[in-house]
This record gives C-alpha cells, sequence and structure tokens, in this order.
C-alpha cells in the first residue's frame, strides 16, 4: 500500500514539474535575480550575460583576442574567458599542460565540480572564497596567473610569445645568450658599444688637436 502511494507520488510530480517549469515566465524574471548569479561568476576576460537557455543560466561573452577554452570551443559558455590567443612555446621552456577533456559531458557528480572543467596551465585548480562558479588557479614553482588574476592559468614566462603582449600579458625580455655565451639583446637601445664609442673619441680628439 505505501509502495502504491509513493509511486503515485512520484507520477504526480513528473507531470507537475515540467507544467512549473512552463509556468514561470524567463522573460520578465526579476533583474535583481540576474545581477546576483552574475556577481557568482569570474568572465576574465569577457562579460557576464544571464541567459536562461543555458544549464547554469549565465554566459561568459569573450573580449576580441580570448576564448573560453585552449581548444577554442565555444559550446562551454559557462566557462570564462582565460585562454589567451596568442602564441605559447612550449619547447625547450616547458611540458605544454594535459589539456581537460571537453568532448564529453561526465556522467557521475564530476559534472558539478567546478575544476573538472576550468584549465590552470602550470597549476592546479582550487575552490574559490569569493565566486561559486569561478574557482581559482593555484601556479606551480616558477609559473604565475596571467594578468597577476587567480581565475587565469599559470604559465611560465618563457611560454608566452611577444605577440601576447598585445593582450595585456607581460612577456619574457628579448635578451638571450648566444652560443658562445655573450649575451644578446634584439631591443638595443644604441648601436654603440663601449669600446667603440671610447675609439671613435680617441679619433675626435686627436683630429680636433691636428687642426
Amino acid at each position: 500500500m505505501a509502495f502504491s502511494k509513493s509511486m503515485a507520488l512520484l507520477a504526480t510530480l513528473l507531470v507537475l514539474l515540467p507544467m512549473a517549469t512552463y509556468a514561470v515566465d524567463w522573460p520578465d524574471i526579476s533583474p535583481t535575480i540576474a545581477d546576483e548569479i552574475c556577481k557568482q561568476v569570474e568572465c576574465g576576460k569577457g562579460n557576464c550575460s544571464f541567459d536562461t537557455s543555458e544549464p547554469l543560466g549565465y554566459t561568459c561573452e569573450c573580449d576580441q583576442g580570448w576564448k573560453r577554452t585552449a581548444e577554442g570551443n565555444d559550446n562551454l559558455k559557462f566557462l570564462p574567458c582565460v585562454i589567451p590567443n596568442c602564441t605559447l612555446e612550449y619547447n625547450g621552456c616547458q611540458a605544454p599542460p594535459k589539456v581537460p577533456d571537453y568532448t564529453e559531458v561526465p556522467r557521475n557528480l564530476s559534472a558539478f565540480d567546478p575544476c573538472y572543467w576550468v584549465y590552470c596551465g602550470e597549476g592546479t585548480c582550487v575552490k574559490n572564497s569569493t565566486y561559486l562558479y569561478t574557482p581559482e588557479c593555484k601556479c606551480n614553482s616558477g609559473a604565475t596567473n596571467l594578468l597577476g588574476v587567480s581565475v587565469f592559468p599559470c604559465y611560465n614566462e618563457c611560454t608566452l610569445q611577444p605577440d601576447c603582449a598585445a593582450l595585456g600579458i607581460k612577456v619574457a625580455d628579448s635578451t638571450s645568450t648566444s652560443p658562445d655565451g655573450t649575451t644578446t639583446d634584439s631591443n638595443k637601445a644604441a648601436d654603440f658599444m663601449p669600446g667603440k664609442f671610447q675609439l671613435m673619441t680617441i679619433v675626435m680628439v686627436s683630429v680636433g688637436m691636428m687642426l
């Protein structure tokens, strides 16, 4: 008897829940609720937009030059815009970090763990005490968060190539060491080395004395 009542209650809920969903007038939902949802989201280099068609009720619209995933997968619109669309060089600098597999949604509770979806690069994902939906990236030794913001992935400076500077990212200076051990700088402020400058000074003084 109790089993029959439970089944009847379950059947009633299955009928009423869809009806209750359609009864909500989503376009007229209070702007305050939409604001509260976006207050729990850090979109990185993007803006949070309330969107009832999305599973979490919001999307992150990325600024130009930024994307949500390393592969540029735009289907996961709830992810923050923290991946720079610039050249990242791993050879001789660091091993490329493992990229999360976004091709299939997990069928267990890990789907509800924000760290499952986050790409931290050379770092580890940790829960965020400020933003409910956006965890932080704790960087490994030698790596730092992009733009100095904890929700951005971690990279070694040598990984970031010069074109990343256009996005406001600090890149490694262009000073390098030649095979013979001498230091070269592609950003030369002057064409004269100290030795050449001294030689030129001596020549000019000698010519002046002759005159």
